[in-house]
């Protein structure tokens, strides 16, 4: 978290560390060796509320993506239990299920990004439209 400048101290960044690692803010505040109601305070700081939560982002951030870089093998399991004849009907019917319920999800998703898209376009296209006039 550097770049915060002397004004946001490594204290404060320990606690940040400590809230995105321990369970509670009990747990956050020893691991940070600062007082629960110090950590309580500087949580109802705004410059200290900005640095958690883009800390939080970026361990979500860092999360998703592994489990997109996992999906491949995912996928790959979902079909072997699918097409595999020995495996219990459930288990291959509900494989199946899962790959029909994620194929129509990810459809409807590139739908919407194809109207989002048309839409800003069309909204830019207004915009420079007003700009000639």
């Amino acid at each position: 978290m550097a770049g915060h400048g002397a004004k946001f101290g490594r204290k404060k960044e320990e606690a940040i560390i400590a809230l995105l690692s321990q369970t509670g803010l009990e747990q956050a505040a020893r691991a940070a060796d600062i007082s629960p109601r110090t950590l309580f305070r500087w949580l109802e700081m705004q410059e200290f509320k900005a640095a958690y939560l883009k800390a939080r982002r970026n361990a979500f951030g860092h999360a998703t993506a592994r489990l997109q870089q996992a999906s491949g093998a995912a996928a790959s399991t979902l079909l072997k239990i699918m097409l595999d004849k020995d495996a219990p009907t459930s288990s291959r019917l509900r494989a199946a299920e899962s790959i029909l319920s994620h194929g129509a999800k990810a459809i409807e998703i590139e739908d919407i990004e194809a109207r989002v898209a048309a839409l800003e376009e069309s909204q830019n296209q207004d915009r420079n439209d007003e700009r000639i006039r």
